[in-house]
Protein backbone atom coordinates (compact mmCIF):
# COMPACT_ATOMS: atom_id res chain seq x y z
CA UNK A 1 0.00 0.00 0.00
CA UNK A 2 0.97 3.59 -0.56
CA UNK A 3 -0.07 5.97 2.21
CA UNK A 4 -0.10 9.74 2.00
CA UNK A 5 -1.38 12.66 4.07
CA UNK A 6 -3.02 15.89 2.99
CA UNK A 7 -4.37 19.13 4.41
CA UNK A 8 -8.10 19.73 4.90
CA UNK A 9 -10.22 22.21 6.85
CA UNK A 10 -10.52 19.49 9.50
CA UNK A 11 -6.74 19.07 9.74
CA UNK A 12 -4.32 16.53 8.35
CA UNK A 13 -6.04 13.49 6.85
CA UNK A 14 -4.73 10.07 5.91
CA UNK A 15 -5.16 8.71 2.40
CA UNK A 16 -4.24 5.60 0.44
CA UNK A 17 -3.04 6.00 -3.14
CA UNK A 18 -4.94 3.72 -5.53
CA UNK A 19 -5.69 3.48 -9.24
CA UNK A 20 -8.95 5.35 -8.57
CA UNK A 21 -7.24 8.21 -6.74
CA UNK A 22 -6.51 8.91 -3.09
CA UNK A 23 -8.85 6.93 -0.85
CA UNK A 24 -10.08 9.14 1.99
CA UNK A 25 -9.47 6.87 5.00
CA UNK A 26 -11.81 8.83 7.28
CA UNK A 27 -14.77 8.73 4.89
CA UNK A 28 -14.09 5.14 3.89
CA UNK A 29 -13.84 3.80 7.44
CA UNK A 30 -17.15 5.46 8.31
CA UNK A 31 -18.94 4.41 5.12
CA UNK A 32 -17.71 0.82 5.24
CA UNK A 33 -18.01 0.44 9.01
CA UNK A 34 -14.40 -0.68 9.36
CA UNK A 35 -13.12 -0.67 12.93
CA UNK A 36 -10.26 1.82 12.58
CA UNK A 37 -9.50 5.18 14.16
CA UNK A 38 -8.61 7.09 10.96
CA UNK A 39 -6.58 9.76 12.78
CA UNK A 40 -3.09 9.80 11.23
CA UNK A 41 -1.27 9.58 14.56
CA UNK A 42 -3.56 6.77 15.72
CA UNK A 43 -2.83 4.72 12.60
CA UNK A 44 0.92 5.11 12.99
CA UNK A 45 0.63 4.26 16.68
CA UNK A 46 -1.04 0.99 15.69
CA UNK A 47 1.63 0.45 13.08
CA UNK A 48 1.58 -3.00 11.55
CA UNK A 49 -1.58 -3.80 13.54
CA UNK A 50 -3.44 -1.29 11.36
CA UNK A 51 -2.51 -3.03 8.11
CA UNK A 52 -5.48 -5.40 8.06
CA UNK A 53 -8.03 -2.61 8.42
CA UNK A 54 -6.30 -0.44 5.83
CA UNK A 55 -6.21 -3.27 3.31
CA UNK A 56 -9.88 -3.96 4.00
CA UNK A 57 -10.74 -0.36 3.13
CA UNK A 58 -8.92 -0.62 -0.20
CA UNK A 59 -10.58 -3.94 -1.04
CA UNK A 60 -14.10 -2.74 -0.22
CA UNK A 61 -14.10 0.86 -1.42
CA UNK A 62 -15.87 1.26 -4.76
CA UNK A 63 -17.88 4.46 -4.38
CA UNK A 64 -16.24 7.33 -6.29
CA UNK A 65 -17.18 9.76 -3.52
CA UNK A 66 -14.59 8.08 -1.28
CA UNK A 67 -11.72 9.03 -3.61
CA UNK A 68 -9.89 12.31 -4.19
CA UNK A 69 -7.97 13.42 -7.29
CA UNK A 70 -4.36 13.50 -6.11
CA UNK A 71 -3.62 16.55 -8.25
CA UNK A 72 -6.02 18.59 -6.08
CA UNK A 73 -4.52 17.83 -2.67
CA UNK A 74 -1.98 19.77 -0.64
CA UNK A 75 0.40 17.23 0.85
CA UNK A 76 1.08 17.22 4.58
CA UNK A 77 4.17 15.62 6.12
CA UNK A 78 3.55 11.92 5.52
CA UNK A 79 4.52 11.16 9.15
CA UNK A 80 3.38 14.39 10.81
CA UNK A 81 4.23 13.63 14.43
CA UNK A 82 6.85 10.91 14.94
CA UNK A 83 7.66 10.00 18.51
CA UNK A 84 11.38 9.81 17.74
CA UNK A 85 13.48 10.84 14.78
CA UNK A 86 16.80 9.01 14.57
CA UNK A 87 19.32 9.71 11.83
CA UNK A 88 22.44 7.85 10.77
CA UNK A 89 25.58 9.75 9.85
CA UNK A 90 28.30 8.61 7.44
CA UNK A 91 26.36 5.53 6.39
CA UNK A 92 27.39 5.30 2.73
CA UNK A 93 30.91 4.27 1.78
CA UNK A 94 31.35 6.82 -1.00
CA UNK A 95 29.88 9.61 1.13
CA UNK A 96 32.36 8.88 3.93
CA UNK A 97 35.15 9.01 1.35
CA UNK A 98 34.01 12.34 -0.14
CA UNK A 99 33.75 13.78 3.40
CA UNK A 100 37.34 12.74 4.16
CA UNK A 101 36.21 10.61 7.09
CA UNK A 102 36.88 7.00 7.97
CA UNK A 103 34.00 4.56 7.80
CA UNK A 104 32.57 4.20 11.33
CA UNK A 105 32.79 0.93 13.25
CA UNK A 106 29.23 1.35 14.56
CA UNK A 107 26.22 3.32 13.29
CA UNK A 108 26.60 7.02 14.08
CA UNK A 109 23.22 7.99 15.51
CA UNK A 110 21.91 11.50 16.13
CA UNK A 111 18.43 12.92 16.59
CA UNK A 112 16.20 15.52 15.06
CA UNK A 113 13.02 16.93 16.56
CA UNK A 114 9.49 17.48 15.27
CA UNK A 115 10.16 21.16 14.47
CA UNK A 116 12.24 19.88 11.54
CA UNK A 117 9.31 18.09 9.89
CA UNK A 118 8.18 19.56 6.57
CA UNK A 119 5.77 18.50 3.85
CA UNK A 120 6.45 17.89 0.17
CA UNK A 121 6.43 21.22 -1.71
CA UNK A 122 6.72 23.14 1.57
CA UNK A 123 9.20 26.02 1.63
CA UNK A 124 12.28 25.66 3.84
CA UNK A 125 13.34 28.96 5.46
CA UNK A 126 17.03 29.88 5.48
CA UNK A 127 18.36 32.67 7.69
CA UNK A 128 20.91 35.15 6.34
CA UNK A 129 23.57 33.90 8.76
CA UNK A 130 23.24 30.27 7.61
CA UNK A 131 25.92 30.14 4.95
CA UNK A 132 26.49 26.38 4.61
CA UNK A 133 23.12 24.71 4.00
CA UNK A 134 23.37 21.27 2.36
CA UNK A 135 20.94 18.67 1.02
CA UNK A 136 20.96 14.95 1.87
CA UNK A 137 18.75 12.44 0.05
CA UNK A 138 17.94 9.59 2.42
CA UNK A 139 15.79 6.48 2.77
CA UNK A 140 13.39 6.89 5.68
CA UNK A 141 12.16 3.94 7.73
CA UNK A 142 8.91 4.05 9.71
CA UNK A 143 8.78 1.62 12.62
CA UNK A 144 5.67 -0.58 12.78
CA UNK A 145 5.85 -2.31 16.15
CA UNK A 146 7.67 -1.99 19.45
CA UNK A 147 11.29 -3.05 19.04
CA UNK A 148 13.73 -3.69 21.88
CA UNK A 149 16.84 -5.84 21.55
CA UNK A 150 15.77 -7.25 18.20
CA UNK A 151 18.15 -9.28 16.06
CA UNK A 152 19.33 -8.30 12.61
CA UNK A 153 17.57 -11.36 11.25
CA UNK A 154 14.21 -10.16 12.60
CA UNK A 155 14.66 -6.40 12.32
CA UNK A 156 12.85 -5.85 9.01
CA UNK A 157 9.75 -7.49 10.52
CA UNK A 158 9.43 -4.33 12.64
CA UNK A 159 9.23 -1.96 9.66
CA UNK A 160 5.89 -0.40 8.76
CA UNK A 161 7.13 1.29 5.60
CA UNK A 162 9.61 3.50 3.79
CA UNK A 163 9.68 7.10 2.56
CA UNK A 164 11.87 9.80 1.00
CA UNK A 165 13.65 12.12 3.43
CA UNK A 166 15.81 15.21 2.93
CA UNK A 167 18.12 15.45 5.96
CA UNK A 168 19.00 19.10 5.42
CA UNK A 169 22.05 20.34 7.32
CA UNK A 170 23.77 23.62 8.08
CA UNK A 171 27.40 22.51 8.05
CA UNK A 172 28.93 25.42 10.01
CA UNK A 173 26.48 24.88 12.86
CA UNK A 174 26.88 21.12 12.56
CA UNK A 175 30.62 21.41 13.19
CA UNK A 176 30.42 24.27 15.70
CA UNK A 177 30.50 22.01 18.76
CA UNK A 178 31.44 18.41 19.47
CA UNK A 179 28.09 17.06 18.28
CA UNK A 180 25.86 17.73 15.27
CA UNK A 181 22.61 18.84 16.94
CA UNK A 182 22.75 22.54 16.07
CA UNK A 183 23.17 22.05 12.34
CA UNK A 184 20.53 19.36 12.09
CA UNK A 185 17.53 20.64 14.06
CA UNK A 186 16.65 23.87 12.26
CA UNK A 187 13.00 24.47 11.47
CA UNK A 188 11.72 22.51 8.42
CA UNK A 189 15.09 20.75 7.95
CA UNK A 190 13.51 17.29 7.54
CA UNK A 191 11.05 17.24 4.63
CA UNK A 192 9.58 13.78 4.10
CA UNK A 193 7.09 12.14 1.76
CA UNK A 194 4.98 12.29 -0.30
CA UNK A 195 4.30 8.63 0.49
CA UNK A 196 4.97 5.89 2.98
CA UNK A 197 5.12 2.67 1.00
CA UNK A 198 4.39 -0.26 3.29
CA UNK A 199 7.09 -2.84 3.83
CA UNK A 200 5.20 -5.62 2.05
CA UNK A 201 5.64 -3.63 -1.18
CA UNK A 202 9.40 -3.09 -0.75
CA UNK A 203 11.01 -6.49 -1.20
CA UNK A 204 14.61 -5.36 -0.64
CA UNK A 205 15.42 -2.00 1.00
CA UNK A 206 19.09 -2.60 0.15
CA UNK A 207 18.57 -2.40 -3.59
CA UNK A 208 16.85 0.93 -4.20
CA UNK A 209 18.18 3.71 -6.38
CA UNK A 210 18.68 7.06 -4.62
CA UNK A 211 18.70 10.23 -6.70
CA UNK A 212 18.72 13.93 -5.96
CA UNK A 213 18.49 16.95 -8.26
CA UNK A 214 19.48 20.54 -7.45
CA UNK A 215 17.50 22.90 -9.69
CA UNK A 216 17.15 20.04 -12.18
CA UNK A 217 20.84 19.04 -12.13
CA UNK A 218 21.48 15.47 -10.98
CA UNK A 219 23.70 15.68 -7.89
CA UNK A 220 23.16 12.39 -6.06
CA UNK A 221 22.94 9.10 -7.96
CA UNK A 222 23.52 6.00 -5.88
CA UNK A 223 21.89 2.90 -4.44
CA UNK A 224 21.06 1.77 -0.92
CA UNK A 225 23.41 -1.16 -1.53
CA UNK A 226 26.27 1.27 -0.72
CA UNK A 227 25.12 1.58 2.90
CA UNK A 228 27.81 0.70 5.43
CA UNK A 229 25.16 -0.48 7.90
CA UNK A 230 22.01 -1.79 6.26
CA UNK A 231 18.49 -1.06 7.46
CA UNK A 232 18.29 -4.25 9.53
CA UNK A 233 21.62 -3.54 11.21
CA UNK A 234 20.61 0.02 12.05
CA UNK A 235 17.31 -1.08 13.60
CA UNK A 236 18.96 -3.87 15.58
CA UNK A 237 21.71 -1.55 16.84
CA UNK A 238 19.30 1.24 17.84
CA UNK A 239 16.92 -1.22 19.54
CA UNK A 240 19.72 -2.35 21.84
CA UNK A 241 20.12 1.25 23.03
CA UNK A 242 16.48 2.33 23.26
CA UNK A 243 12.94 1.13 22.63
CA UNK A 244 11.70 1.92 19.15
CA UNK A 245 7.96 2.52 18.94
CA UNK A 246 5.42 2.42 16.11
CA UNK A 247 5.57 5.71 14.22
CA UNK A 248 9.23 6.40 15.02
CA UNK A 249 11.26 7.45 11.98
CA UNK A 250 14.83 6.49 11.13
CA UNK A 251 16.68 8.38 8.38
CA UNK A 252 19.35 5.99 7.18
CA UNK A 253 22.06 8.30 5.81
CA UNK A 254 22.92 9.94 2.51
CA UNK A 255 25.05 8.83 -0.43
CA UNK A 256 27.78 10.84 -2.13
CA UNK A 257 27.09 14.01 -4.05
CA UNK A 258 26.41 16.42 -1.19
CA UNK A 259 27.86 19.93 -1.31
CA UNK A 260 30.15 19.17 1.64
CA UNK A 261 32.18 16.87 -0.60
CA UNK A 262 32.54 19.35 -3.48
CA UNK A 263 35.25 21.85 -4.37
CA UNK A 264 34.27 24.61 -4.64
CA UNK A 265 31.30 24.40 -2.29
CA UNK A 266 28.30 26.38 -3.51
CA UNK A 267 25.82 26.06 -0.67
CA UNK A 268 22.03 26.13 -0.91
CA UNK A 269 20.50 29.60 -1.08
CA UNK A 270 16.97 31.02 -1.25
CA UNK A 271 15.43 30.13 -4.59
CA UNK A 272 17.17 26.75 -4.84
CA UNK A 273 15.02 23.64 -5.16
CA UNK A 274 16.00 20.08 -4.29
CA UNK A 275 14.15 16.97 -5.48
CA UNK A 276 14.69 13.48 -4.10
CA UNK A 277 13.50 10.24 -5.68
CA UNK A 278 14.12 6.90 -4.03
CA UNK A 279 13.00 3.99 -6.16
CA UNK A 280 9.31 3.24 -5.67
CA UNK A 281 8.70 6.08 -3.20
CA UNK A 282 7.72 8.97 -5.44
CA UNK A 283 9.42 12.37 -5.59
CA UNK A 284 9.99 14.85 -2.76
CA UNK A 285 10.62 18.49 -3.74
CA UNK A 286 11.26 21.49 -1.51
CA UNK A 287 12.33 25.06 -2.21
CA UNK A 288 14.66 27.15 -0.07
CA UNK A 289 13.34 30.62 0.81
CA UNK A 290 14.47 33.58 2.89
CA UNK A 291 13.49 33.16 6.53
Amino acid sequence: MILTTYQTDAGVQLGIKTDKGILDVTKASEALNVDLDPNVDAVYALGLDAMGALKSLVEQADDDVLFIDESTITYAPVVPNPGKILCVGLNYSKHAAESGMAEPENPVLFSKFNNTIAAPNEDVPIQDDWQAVDYEAELGVVIGKTARNVSEADALDYVFGYCNINDLSERDLQMLTGQWLLGKTLDKFLPLGPYVVTSDDITDPQNLSVKGWLNGELRQDSNTSDMIFNVAQVIAFASKIMTLNPGDVISTGTPEGVILGMDPKVWLKPGDEYTIEIEGLGKLTNKMVEA
